[in-house]
């Protein structure tokens, strides 16, 4: 039997300012960790104003989780200790597993102009925190698209999805939190109802826009700049306003592990941030 989740939460973003100055709104994170897990932290980036961008995110330390950088608008470069580099492009997304760890930076090509997107950072599990640091350059074309009956689309961007008789699958999908990560734009007024596990957690961020939320129990509408948490079911119903709306809708497994987060690293235990710390001052973090 088919049960609709309903919204029990709706979540302002936070106005912020990370790397070197760049200004953002941070969506989630640092805070009650469990109560988004597997999800860590969703910040988002929108300025046409190069003082809010310009200096970017030199240099830095990672351990213990990923990041998912998606990119709307402008050009940003990644490189990293192991001499990989790539540039990302309005649609493009950068999957880093950072693992063991990883020292790289996150350099906007560009002195005017927009640069919007979105970075998500994904828990791993106790046993993978320490596995060698890769990453994935995803340009647009590699991200699946699926039409809507209403003229809307689906941009898979992790998972795989069935809906309308289709079945979708993105070039990163599995693993223990099996992340479903979704850009959703929908015309004015259009439904969709899409299925998302029993198994998993589901978030949505309007940054668009607006929704309504059509659960068992009750319709509550998520308005532009709003991050909802859902309950528990097997589909989410959504409706666009008059406006339409563009969405990030995100689900995991949780993984029910010990959250033990200092800056740039996430492990399990106090100990282990120590010894990342450690490792980190003496140079073997990437060892």
């Amino acid at each position: 039997m088919t049960q609709h989740r309903d919204l029990i939460e709706a979540i302002v973003g936070q106005p912020a300012s990370d790397g070197d100055g760049v200004r953002l709104t941070r969506v989630f994170g640092g805070r009650d960790a469990a109560r988004f897990d597997p999800f860590l932290m969703l910040d988002e980036f929108n300025s046409d104003s190069a003082d809010d961008y310009i200096g970017g995110f030199p240099s830095h330390p990672h351990r213990g989780f990923e990041t998912v950088t998606y990119m709307l608008e402008g050009r940003m470069l990644h490189e990293d200790h192991l001499g990989n580099r790539g540039l990302l492009g309005p649609g493009d997304v950068q999957w880093m597993t950072a693992g063991r760890g990883i020292i790289h930076s996150e350099m906007p090509q560009q002195d005017r102009g927009t640069m919007r997107g979105f970075q998500l950072w994904l828990n791993l599990p106790a046993a993978d925190k320490m596995q060698p640091a890769h990453y994935r350059d995803l340009p647009a074309s590699a991200l699946p698209e699926q039409a809507l009956a209403g003229g809307g689309q689906l941009k898979l961007i992790a998972g795989r999805i069935e809906h309308n008789g289709q079945s979708v699958t993105a070039p990163i999908s599995g693993g223990k939190t099996a992340p479903l990560y979704i850009d959703v734009q929908l015309n004015a007024n259009e439904h969709v109802s899409l299925p998302i596990p029993t198994t998993h957690r589901l978030l949505a961020y309007i940054y668009e826009g607006s929704v309504a939320v059509q659960g068992e129990q009750r319709t509550a509408v998520l308005e532009k700049g709003r991050l909802g948490r859902f309950g528990e079911g097997d589909r989410v119903s959504l409706q666009a306003g008059s406006a339409g709306a563009r969405l990030l809708l995100l689900a995991g497994r949780p993984l029910g592990e010990p959250i033990v987060q200092y800056g740039p690293f996430v492990m399990n235990s106090e100990a282990e941030i120590h010894q990342a710390i450690r490792d980190y001052q003496l140079g073997r973090l990437t060892d």
